[in-house]
């Protein structure tokens, strides 16, 4: 299996990997693809594909803020069982972040990720079984996922101004024994990640007044 990084959209690889987010995500967690073009031409976010004998059947967008010291997993897709998929794309992201952040001279805090409420979710997620959310939840915390403790909406990826709602904003401290964040870096992290959508929903304005009203935010089991 190779793990093969895009950055155009004129690459074949992309438009394979740009149906696999299609048939597996919702309409409002997908980037249409004509817009992808500036997204992967920028040198900070990393959209990776896992090819097995010459399929996409994986793939993994991560960045690492070093002014913050924090990562951030945009997606991760299985696109097929029983090739262990996951643990690949996640070795190689591991590895990949490490590299970034000693280019950086810093030492990272951890790793954002949106992970899907199993009781809240509204897809089927293309039917693929490892991109069940009940699936999903239970190996990130499995991995060290923990949720923050808020309730959480993001802007819709349609850049319709809708809210989107089912999900968690958690976090994959580098200490184990870490049982909190500082509010204010979830804050400037939300600010900064979420700058790239101009259109806000009156929700996601109200969370984050709510938030800047904290000084730390809990990190509790998934």
């Amino acid at each position: 299996m190779d793990y093969i990084r895009i950055i155009s959209i004129h690459d074949p690889l992309f438009a394979s990997m740009h149906k696999l987010l299609e048939t597996v995500f919702p309409p409002e967690e997908v980037y249409a693809f004509e817009k992808w073009e500036g997204p992967l031409q920028d040198d900070s976010i990393h959209v990776y594909v896992a090819v097995h004998e010459g399929q996409v059947v994986g793939t993994t967008e991560y960045r690492y803020y070093q002014k913050l010291r924090v990562a951030m997993t945009d997606f991760t897709i299985i696109g097929r069982p029983g090739l262990g998929i996951g643990r690949f794309l996640m070795k190689n992201r591991s590895a990949d972040l490490a590299r970034l952040a000693a280019a950086s001279e810093t030492e990272s805090l951890g790793m954002f990720a949106e992970i899907y409420n199993p009781a809240l979710a509204q897809s089927d997620f293309g039917g693929i079984y490892p991109m069940s959310p009940f699936v999903r939840r239970e190996v990130l915390s499995h991995i060290g996922y923990m949720r923050l403790d808020f309730p959480y909406v993001h802007p819709s990826w349609e850049e319709d101004g809708a809210a989107v709602g089912g999900l968690d904003f958690c976090f994959l401290p580098q200490d184990e024994d870490r049982t909190e964040l500082p509010a204010s870096l979830v804050t400037d992290f939300l600010t900064t990640y979420y700058s790239a959508l101009p259109i806000k929903p009156d929700e996601w304005y109200a969370m984050m007044e709510q938030l800047k009203k904290k000084t730390t935010i809990a990190l509790l089991p998934l």
